[in-house]
């Protein structure tokens, strides 16, 4: 059994689409499920004015019933409160020439996909590249991975995340039940309060010269046990799917697991968790690796570390070049975010989800909830009586 989705929209069309396949039947779904994480996905101080337009109003089209999955696709929408100021720009069948917004974008943003892109379909426009390159399209795709985070709940696997960097000024990850609550709280995603007027002070000052601003964050899954995920071929590899379905985030240019890059500077004592054995039973002293060994979950808390650039839309454009009047001129600029930092990491975190989910799906796979969560529940206790001094030393 394999999961699937599919996304369609634009930035500023008439809304965005997903359609998930392959989920089970059975699975609880609320409208607050939804809606609450995509409102996690507007939140953070430094994000621009489009964030109060994006009331992500939802609207169910099947594969849910009386709130319950029945087997069937999602299909889900999520309507552009603003569509009618966009209408004359972006109707599928013919824009309105006079309208402000339909004037052809021509400066290609440097560090975004509008030259490329441009390059890669042709015309003279690239609003037809920044419209679907944006991250406001992610919006569908952490709708789908709130579905697959429902599943794994259910299942007993949590996956969270929290802010720890932005602009160079760090925050505490969380540490406790609390802490994990309060950064899924926090308008800028961190563990304690007392660590966001720095970042806030960060953001401002960014803001103030007209630039953009980046960071890191920590995606964590917690509760799944060893063994899923695959080292028979490349791409059945878990830290494989999860390094790219991270990366393909829009400003995401770098991930880790566990201590990631610091690795390749220490020696390999320093580097790999022993297995001891205490009291007949084995376990990891140090979770280096970030939970995932092999190209599978090793049963430790799988920890991941993501580093989004600037924005690469500012107020203040960097040099560019037009290509229409076939000049040097400064790059095009929207409306945007100084730092989306805390957006992004509920973004990984639903992405994370998914392939968690994936994975889980396709090793203990059922058209049913109750099937699944039998058949994960024998794989635990099976990791369980693997994990006895006896079974070790038979």
């Amino acid at each position: 059994m394999s999961w699937r989705f599919l996304t369609s929209g634009e930035s500023h069309g008439r809304g965005l689409l997903v359609i998930v396949d392959g989920l089970p039947s059975g699975l609880s779904v609320s409208r607050e499920d939804l809606s609450s994480v995509l409102e996690r996905r507007r939140r953070g101080f430094g994000r621009g004015a489009r964030k109060n337009a994006e009331r992500d109003e939802l609207t169910v089209w099947g594969g849910i019933r009386n709130g319950r999955t029945t087997g069937a696709p999602v299909g889900i929408s999520v309507g552009n409160a603003e569509w009618e100021s966009w209408d004359g720009a972006m109707n599928p069948w013919v824009t309105d020439p006079s309208d402000e917004n339909s004037r052809a974008v021509t400066s290609p943003r440097p560090g975004h996909a509008d030259l490329p892109g441009g390059i890669k379909f042709g015309g003279a426009d690239m609003r037809n590249i920044l419209e679907r390159a944006s991250a406001r399209t992610t919006a569908p795709r952490t709708l789908a991975g709130a579905l697959a985070s429902l599943v794994l709940k259910e299942l007993g696997v949590l996956v969270r995340s929290a802010v720890d960097s932005i602009g160079g000024v760090t925050a505490k990850l969380p540490a406790t039940e609390g802490e994990w609550v309060h950064a899924a709280r926090s308008e800028l995603g961190t563990a304690l309060e007392e660590d966001e007027p720095a970042l806030k002070a960060r953001i401002t000052a960014s803001g103030d010269e007209g630039t953009s601003i980046g960071g890191t964050f920590v995606v964590s899954v917690a509760g799944l046990p060893a063994g899923i995920g695959s080292f028979t071929e490349w791409d059945r590899r878990l830290d494989g799917q999860l390094a790219g379905a991270v990366m393909a985030i829009p400003g995401i240019k770098g991930v880790e697991f566990g201590n990631g890059f610091r690795c390749a500077d220490l020696p390999g004592r320093d580097v790999h968790d022993p297995i001891l054995v205490e009291g007949g039973r084995w376990s990891r002293g140090t979770n280096h690796a970030g939970g995932l060994e092999g190209g599978m979950s090793n049963g430790d808390e799988i920890l991941i570390r993501a580093a989004m650039k600037p924005i690469p839309t500012m107020r203040k454009g960097l040099p560019s070049f037009d290509i229409k009047a076939g000049r040097v001129s400064e790059a095009h600029s929207e409306r945007s975010d100084v730092c989306a930092v805390p957006s992004a990491s509920v973004v990984a975190e639903a992405m994370t989800a998914w392939i968690i989910g994936c994975a889980v799906a396709e090793q203990f796979g059922s058209d049913r909830m109750d099937d699944l969560k039998e058949r994960f529940g024998n794989y635990k206790q099976h990791c369980e009586r693997w994990n006895l001094h006896e079974h070790m030393s038979s």
